[in-house]
Parts: structure tokens; sequence; C-alpha cells
């Protein structure tokens, strides 16, 4: 993994950012796929979501001042492009008319690989608000620190554990509801 620092510093220099840009995909893609994949669920709409979230980030290179981590930078870009295709394209949330959709959803995905206990997790996920969504995918899955996930959300940490609290709990009740 090449440094930050020397990584920042190649993207600002014309001569070395395709090369720069392109260690960055190989990179960081493994890790923003199942960040947006965790959002989108399907694995199609996961690869186009992760195309235009690299995109947007070479588009705005420049926007870049290397005052966060590049993951946190393109985690960001990640999470909101991801949020925007549910939005733009009305993909499953769970509702009371379609519940099982996305557990079935899923379960019909050749890509995907759970239980029929984390497709029954995915739904309980879908019902949470965005910001809540976010900070339990961040934190449940990625392991990342609140003050990591504050710069990626860009909101305070107090507001991050409140908002995690309230998503594993509405997550349990899910759960309950379905014995």
């Amino acid at each position: 993994m090449t440094d930050e620092r020397e990584l920042f510093t190649q993207l600002k220099d014309p001569k070395q950012q395709h090369a720069a840009f392109g260690l960055i995909v190989r990179q960081y893609s493994e890790q923003l796929y199942w960040q947006i994949r965790r959002i989108v669920l399907t694995h199609e709409d996961a690869n186009d979501v992760m195309q235009n979230t690299f995109l947007k980030a070479w588009n705005r290179l420049d926007s870049f001042q290397g005052e966060s981590k590049i993951l946190t930078w393109l985690s960001r870009i990640a999470i909101n492009e991801s949020l925007d295709f549910l939005r733009r394209n009305n993909h499953p949330t769970v509702s009371t008319e379609d519940e099982s959709s996305i557990s079935q959803m899923l379960q019909a995905d050749p890509y995907f690989d759970g239980s029929e206990v984390e497709a029954m997790l995915q739904e309980a996920i879908a019902t949470l608000p965005d910001v809540q969504r976010s900070v339990f995918l961040l934190r449940y899955y990625d392991e990342m620190k609140y003050s990591e996930i504050s710069q990626i959300l860009n909101t305070s940490e107090g507001a991050l554990k409140a908002s995690y609290h309230i998503a594993v709990k509405k997550i349990a009740e899910f759960f309950k509801s379905r014995d």
C-alpha cells in the first residue's frame, strides 16, 4: 500500500496523476465495492455505482485537499452516490407491502453468498433512514471509528453514536417482530 502523502503528491502532479489514480482504484476498489453493495444490495448496481464513484472522484481531484484520508474521501463519495442511486431508481426499501422483496431479491442474486439470516439483516437495514443506515453499515461491517464516520458523513461523533444506537435498536425490533 502506497503512503497517503506520497499518493496525494502524485495526484497533484499532472504527470503522475493518471498512474496515481489507477493505484487508488486498485487499492480501494474492493473496500468501496462492499460499502456500496451493502447499500444498493445487488452486484450489478454496486458495479454501476462504483464506476460513478470513481468517475466523480476523478472529476473532483482538484477539490481533494488531502485533509482527510483518501479512503474517507472516496467513501463519502461512494455513500452519497449509493443513496442518490437508491432515490433515483426507487430501489427497494422495506414497507408493509414488500417486506420479503429484499430477501427474495438477494437470495435470487447469484453473487449473494449470505444466509437467510444475512438476507433478513439486509431487510432490517433497509428499513433505516439514510443516516442511520450509513452509520450502521460503516460501524458494523467496516468497523470504522466514529471519528472516521464523522468525516465521511460530516456530522458529530455524538450524533453518530446516537444514530448507531437507534439503528441497532430498530434492527433488534425488526428481528423480534419476525419471531
